[in-house]
């Protein structure tokens, strides 16, 4: 049974401010975490903070298509939304690229940071932040029977595992002072990159599943 069409406009009401805030979140995510990881010589904080700027463009990118499938639900996505995500993910392969090369020059040189503190206070403050956009993104997609809206929430669960990593990888160069942790923290986010950027691709030619997270 659906629900009356004016709770569906609240509901795409609270979509759209959810992908605001996602994107206000990520570009205040995006300039600490780079200040930071320049700062204080931190490869894994400095390629998370590229990774948010680069959500920021995937976010833009939902925005859009939240308010295209309020106007007409049964319209195909539109060429700012494919220029988008082709920009994402060509944007991701880039970072997921320049950081592996930073991390194997940062582990061939013994590279250490000076410290990873602001990676754990930032880690730690964006996995709280993810979380509860999730929650809501789940509950508002599935409250508008939206494919495209749980999958915007399983694409904010990936950034939460980037979170974790950074998370791993700044508590343990803390508690242990090896570099290498650094650089696999990199690594790591690298990877998720890599796989941000092929769900863009993959979008962009048109797959329903995205982020490798399915709902079911």
């Amino acid at each position: 049974m659906h629900k009356p069409i004016a709770d569906n406009a609240s509901s795409y009401r609270i979509a759209s401010i959810l992908a605001i805030v996602t994107i206000v979140y990520n570009v205040l995510e995006g300039v600490v975490s780079v200040y930071f990881g320049l700062d204080d010589d931190t490869l894994s904080l400095f390629g998370f903070g590229l990774d948010s700027f680069v959500e920021v463009i995937s976010g833009v990118g939902i925005w859009h298509m939240i308010k295209r499938i309020q106007r007409q639900p049964e319209r195909d996505p539109d060429r700012f939304e494919m220029t988008s995500l082709r920009i994402t993910g060509t944007a991701f392969y880039l970072l997921s690229i320049g950081l592996t090369v930073g991390a194997l020059f940062n582990l061939y040189h013994g590279h250490k940071p000076e410290t990873t503190i602001w990676g754990i206070v930032i880690a730690t403050i964006s996995i709280s932040v993810m979380w509860i956009l999730i929650r809501n993104k789940v509950k508002v997609g599935r409250q508008l029977h939206s494919e495209a809206i749980l999958a915007d929430a399983n694409c904010s669960r990936v950034c939460l595992w980037l979170s974790c990593a950074l998370l791993l990888a700044s508590a343990g160069y803390e508690l242990t002072g090896i570099g290498g942790i650094d650089a696999a923290g990199a690594i790591m986010i690298a990877v998720f990159s890599f796989r941000e950027g092929r769900e863009s691709f993959g979008k962009a030619s048109g797959e329903t599943c995205h982020c490798d997270r399915c709902e079911k």
